[in-house]
């Protein structure tokens, strides 16, 4: 009987930390487009923070490098925070938000890890949001 209910302890154990991983937005993904990577961390205070890690040169426009890219305020895009400011939630993180360098705007943002290891990203106005899904870098 105590052999069962160790083995159903580290059972119900194994089955919490694989419902936690499902929240687990940290890694490094590949945008929708293919264009840039951007490496989500821990914030410092448990929640995930996004920077630009790579963007392809085959993507820029003549003249610039990833090196020598930067927004339309000046600012570098490698490097570059546009994730922010999460909340985790009962299936997702929410409260953040996204900055888009392209038009030099912030949208509210969600995101939230899928089974199948990609990450959906959701950048909202209002009640209109546009989704995507970034594929786990290699």
């Amino acid at each position: 009987m105590l052999r069962f209910l160790a083995i159903s302890g580290l059972a119900l154990s194994a089955a919490g930390l694989a419902n936690a991983d499902t929240h687990n937005v940290y890694g490094t993904f590949l945008t929708e487009e293919g264009t840039s990577k951007v490496t989500i961390q821990d914030c410092g205070d448990g929640s995930p923070c996004g920077r630009i890690s790579w963007i392809d040169p085959e993507a820029m426009a003549p003249g610039l490098t990833p090196e020598t890219a930067t927004t339309k305020t000046g600012d570098p895009v490698l490097g570059l925070l546009m994730l922010q400011s999460f909340n985790k939630k009962k299936k997702d993180w929410r409260g953040g938000t996204i900055y888009d360098p392209e038009n030099d705007k912030t949208y509210a943002s969600r995101l939230k890890r899928l089974e199948n290891g990609t990450l959906q990203v959701k950048g909202c106005v209002g009640p209109i949001c546009q989704t995507q899904v970034w594929a786990e870098a290699k």
